[in-house]
């Protein structure tokens, strides 16, 4: 009998799941696959990220085999796979969910083509995103580039109402004879030498996971989230960027459990609208992403006037940056916190990376890079998306001569020192007027919290005022390389 090959990838879950429930409605055996992909050109997950995928797949090969089925595990070139497996068993349909990182769409739509060829059925479904973002376009039939317009029609978009999404199924039809599969414990995707994930303890990855983190956020955080949100000390965000990423849970039952809590009184709309912009800003950058034309925005500047901006070479600090030793008690939380943790917090995030692009005037894409490699969350779009909107080089960017003050970011935010105390230890018995500057603060007061500048804690290693100039200079030098002194995309966004 012939069977539907079910191609897992970022959708690691069984309920909401498009590529799944229209396999199952074919009424044919299903045969799960996940492709550990190394296909040429695409991006390989980082470290943090494979620390992730490990627990992940895990639980979805222990939550199919529930249901009587199991998950093949293959490694290499995905189409190669994926092509070979159909011949293998003699599927007559594949189906996945797609993906818009750069490469995926065109390798994915060669994949449809040769399975057609060789009388398969490939069947390509929207699973990661509100809305299919090839069909957000302005009155024109242009992309968006603009956060504020893209999301009025998207959300317009979004159903809110509608048919119930497909529920985990109860069983899956098995095949006659399962095809050989990988063990997943031969990638070793968990650091071992060393293994410096102890930290991520706290993570559950998985669909079980994703649900309870959900839940969670509906029940205690969502109901302040526009104001806790920014608090880095506070619970107050809903840490579901893995489990979205990974496709643990689909952001459109992120969406009905929000709208769910406005219904029935559990948070206020104007809470709810702030995070449900928050999954808009998601589609977004993959939007921005898909509508590159395969261009890699973890490489190229989306404004090309950043091609002449004038970044400086400088690795060690780069390395005080990556380490968490700039001196500056907020930018070392975060730092520190991501490499704990594989996650940081969202404000923070922005600290951090003004602090590398404009305070060192080191290029966002070594930002870029880091947090790819260390967090939990990393996906493309968002990431790229991220660190382009801070440098002043990306889609609706903030005005690229907004320099954060890193002091008075963190005064606003973490007034009383909670976060830096958490994550700086050696700062924690500065009282909350001296812990964002200890600089400022007069020896004795340094004595008597046994801070040493220097010794038990960097001095910092650049002032900000001659920073901040520095960056404005550095601006005004770009403009003139490039012969742009007014760029109409940064002040059609400012």
């Amino acid at each position: 009998m012939a069977l539907t090959i079910v191609w897992f990838r970022r959708d690691l879950r069984l309920a909401d799941n498009p590529a799944l429930a229209a396999a199952i409605g074919r009424g044919q055996p299903i045969l799960p696959l996940y492709v550990l992909d190394e296909t040429p050109g695409l991006r390989r997950p980082g470290a943090a990220s494979l620390w992730w995928l490990n627990k992940s797949l895990a639980t979805l090969a222990g939550d199919l085999e529930a249901l009587g089925s199991r998950l093949i595990l293959r490694r290499g070139i995905a189409a190669d796979i994926v092509e070979a497996l159909a011949a293998e068993t003699g599927a007559a349909c594949v189906t996945w969910n797609a993906v818009f990182d750069p490469g995926y769409p065109e390798r994915d739509a060669r994949l449809a083509q040769d399975l057609k060829a060789g009388g398969v059925e490939p069947r390509r479904f929207n699973g990661g995103h509100l809305v299919n973002l090839e069909t957000v376009r302005t009155k024109t039939g242009g992309p968006f580039s603009v956060f504020t317009p893209f999301w009025r029609t998207a959300r317009q978009m979004v159903a809110d109402t509608g048919p119930a999404p497909a529920p985990a199924p109860a069983t899956l039809p098995a095949p006659t004879a399962w095809p050989t599969s990988d063990a997943l414990a031969d990638w070793k995707l968990h650091p071992t030498t060393p293994d410096w994930s102890q930290g991520f303890s706290a993570w559950q990855p998985g669909e079980a996971g994703a649900q309870g983190a959900l839940d969670r956020f509906i029940a205690t955080g969502l109901p302040t989230y526009a104001t806790d949100r920014d608090r880095p000390a506070v619970e107050g965000t809903s840490r579901l960027s893995p489990h979205l990423h990974f496709g643990e849970i689909s952001p459109k039952a992120c969406w009905r459990a929000a709208l769910a809590a406005a219904h029935h009184g559990g948070a206020s709309d104007s809470e709810v609208e702030k995070f449900l912009a928050e999954l808009g800003w998601r589609d977004f950058n993959a939007a921005i992403t898909r509508n590159r034309d395969g261009a890699d925005l973890a490489q190229m500047n989306f404004n090309p006037t950043f091609d002449a901006f004038p970044w400086r070479e400088a690795p060690g600090e780069l390395a005080a940056w990556q380490g968490g030793v700039t001196g500056y008690p907020i930018v070392d939380a975060g730092l520190r916190q991501l490499w704990a943790t594989g996650w940081m917090h969202n404000r923070v995030r922005m600290v951090v990376a003004s602090f590398l692009t404009k305070h060192l005037l080191l290029d966002w894409r070594h930002g870029e890079a880091w947090f790819w490699d260390t967090l939990v969350d990393a996906d493309h779009a968002s990431n790229a998306g991220g660190w382009q909107w801070v440098a002043g080089s990306g889609a609706d960017a903030a005005p690229y001569f907004r320099i954060f003050n890193p002091v008075i970011q963190s005064q606003k935010f973490d007034p009383p020192g909670d976060y830096i105390r958490r994550w700086v230890p050696e700062l924690a018995r500065l009282p909350a007027k001296l812990i964002h500057a200890p600089w400022g603060a007069t020896g004795q007061e340094l004595a008597r919290a046994g801070v040493r500048l220097g010794h038990t804690y960097p001095a910092p290693m650049v002032d900000h005022a001659f920073a901040r100039q520095r960056a404005l200079d550095a601006y005004a030098e770009m403009r003139s390389r490039s012969g742009n002194p007014i760029d109409p995309l940064l002040a059609a966004t400012d």
